[in-house]
């Protein structure tokens, strides 16, 4: 069941999902969702500098992203075609029996902004700062701001709390992130033997 805008603001003043710093719920909640907005750290792809990234071996990725963080009064320059990690100025706190789902704006959507390529939901128990994976499928660049509303989350109630929440999982590559990180898909490959002989 999807939280509509007074159980969110139930959720908030029990608890259940912390936002810091507090949102207006005058600017930020819709019907059935918070806004939260674009913070100033970013993760941006440098592709010239390898050519290609091999999800068995990951120190690639890492060579071809360089952090940035966008002064307060200038806009992250999104080209078409970027892949951009930024977090939003939000920590947020998810409770044990939630999850909480990050959506594009329909505004920026019109401009070709999306927010997240394939990471939508953020399981029960999550803390940090939500990263979203900006891409732009326009044709010319969009100037995103430190400070707009830039997301939306929505949040689901589980049939029972999780057994084990996010942050307690010993292979939780994400938990209480307060900047974007590259990808730690290596963790799993290393965790897990994925590739086999």
């Amino acid at each position: 069941m999807i939280l509509s805008d007074r159980d969110i603001k139930k959720a908030i003043t029990e608890g259940r999902i912390k936002v810091d710093p507090a949102p207006d719920f005058a600017t930020q909640l819709g019907s059935c969702s918070l806004d939260l907005h674009l913070g100033r750290e970013a993760r941006v792809f440098r592709p010239s500098k390898v050519t290609h990234v091999d999800t068995k071996n990951m120190q690639a990725a890492e060579r071809i992203m360089e952090e940035l963080l966008v002064p307060e009064d200038e806009p992250l320059v999104l080209h078409p075609g970027d892949l951009v990690l930024a977090t939003t100025l939000e920590w947020l706190e998810i409770s044990n029996d939630l999850l909480g789902r990050i959506e594009g704006r329909s505004s920026l959507g019109r401009l070709g902004v999306i927010v997240h390529g394939t990471a939508s939901i953020f399981d029960a128990g999550w803390k940090g700062k939500p990263v979203m994976e900006l891409g732009n499928l326009g044709v010319v660049p969009v100037l995103l701001w430190p400070g707009m509303r830039i997301c939306a989350f929505t949040f689901e109630e589980l049939s029972s709390p999780a057994e084990v929440p996010y942050t307690a999982k010993k292979e939780a590559k994400y938990a209480h992130q307060a900047k974007p990180l590259a990808s730690r898909f290596t963790e799993e490959i290393e965790n897990r033997k994925l590739f086999r002989k």
